[in-house]
């Protein structure tokens, strides 16, 4: 059997970066599972779908980023004992750790929305968060001069869900500067009442939509796509309502944590499926060993890349607190959600746990929309990954 100090399920931002950290402090041991052979800056996605990136500017070997002196196993989880602290892969191995950290990511629940992925294959419907599908949205969006299109912000859990509203504001500020946004019936699928749940951020992007004339259906998700007529039945609080010859629909699929979460009695709720940490510490309620990060960690907040410094920053040091028996550190729940209002800029809403505000430069509003901070959100933030965050330096 093949032993480890430190295991880490998931090769994404979570735990590539948690790797490099972990070896960065001088932790012995440290593997990383993960299947993937190419590893993405994924806030990227959404600027492919703008047209103002390209899948080249997100996309790294994961030979390239898997941090010096780290193993790498690429294979896929498929069952985990907790209290053997052993993980099967796909393949067969059966790897022991002292330190479980699961940072694996969710899936495409394609079975919550019957017809999605039949459209998705029919070409008339694709999203910025389902990577193979990203490089089609901006030339599809692009190339509308009439007609329906529709836009969807998928419903917890989902990796920082409201910046798929970027595509879309992206897409009504060129159709403005083409001249065609007037014959073109755009509307957006929330799942909330509101975007972001943040009342400031919320009231410049009702503003946004009023002046794109963007129709919002609140409380709202897709019930079921009839793919070949190109028809998609929205359920509300009002009841059902069939929105017919969709041209084109941003559609975001819903999300789910891997099912072998659950099957490990690692989850609070076998749907989604999340593993049941205490949001303050990232441990394991059930297992003393075990840590998760991440999209499928449960943390009380919504996820986004930006909350993985700070939970890294924790679960790092928590990992050695808990093996020389010091007291450990706790998560505020900080979370931070860039959406671009046009080409060129952005609010950046930075909240904690509860919603407060938590901005990472005192004294400068980040919510007040500013082509600084869209500056930062496309060009120095990737630079900053790929040279920084990936290499346990921030």
């Amino acid at each position: 059997m093949e032993h480890s100090e430190v295991l880490i399920v998931g090769g994404g931002n979570a735990g590539i970066s948690l790797a490099a950290r972990l070896r960065r402090d001088g932790a012995p041991g440290v593997t990383v599972v993960a299947p993937q052979p190419v590893h993405r800056y994924k806030p990227l996605l959404n600027y492919v779908g703008g047209g103002q990136a390209a899948m080249a500017d997100l996309e790294r070997p994961m030979r390239d980023v898997v941090p010096d002196g780290c193993e790498w196993i690429r294979d896929s989880v498929e069952a985990v004992d907790p209290a053997a602290m052993t993980v099967r892969t796909r393949v067969g191995r059966t790897l022991h750790c002292s330190t479980l950290v699961l940072c694996p990511g969710l899936v495409e629940d394609w079975d919550a929305t019957p017809g999605l992925q039949s459209a998705y294959n029919d070409g008339w419907a694709a999203s910025t968060y389902v990577p193979g599908s990203a490089p089609q949205v901006w030339p599809r969006l692009t190339s509308l001069r009439a007609g329906s299109v529709l836009f969807t912000v998928p419903p917890e859990p989902a990796s920082c869900g409201p910046t798929a509203l970027k595509p879309l504001l992206m897409a009504c500020d060129h159709w403005r500067r083409a001249g065609v946004l007037p014959d073109l019936d755009v509307r957006l699928v929330l799942p909330a009442a509101t975007a972001t749940g943040v009342p400031e951020a919320d009231g410049i992007l009702d503003r946004t939509f009023e002046t794109y004339g963007v129709e919002v259906l609140r409380e709202a998700r897709i019930e079921r796509v009839d793919w070949d007529v190109h028809a998609v039945t929205v359920a509300t609080g009002a009841g059902r309502r069939v929105l017919e010859d969709v041209a084109f629909a941003h559609a975001v699929p819903h999300y789910r944590a891997p099912g072998w979460i659950a099957d490990a009695g690692l989850a609070a709720d076998p749907a989604p499926g999340l593993v049941d940490v205490d949001p303050h510490t990232l441990r394991s309620r059930r297992h003393q060993s075990i840590w998760a990060i991440g999209d499928a960690a449960d943390v009380a907040t919504r996820p986004s890349g930006g909350a993985l410094r700070k939970q890294v920053d924790v679960v790092a040091r928590n990992i050695a607190a808990a093996r020389n028996g010091e007291p450990v550190q706790r998560y505020d729940g900080y979370t931070v959600i860039p959406i671009t209002l046009s080409r060129r800029k952005l609010v950046l809403v930075e909240v904690d746990r509860d919603g407060r505000p938590s901005p990472s430069v005192p004294f400068l509003d980040p919510i007040k929309p500013r082509r600084s901070t869209w500056f930062l959100d496309r060009y120095a933030l990737p630079a900053i990954y790929f040279r920084r965050i990936l290499r346990g330096r921030v």
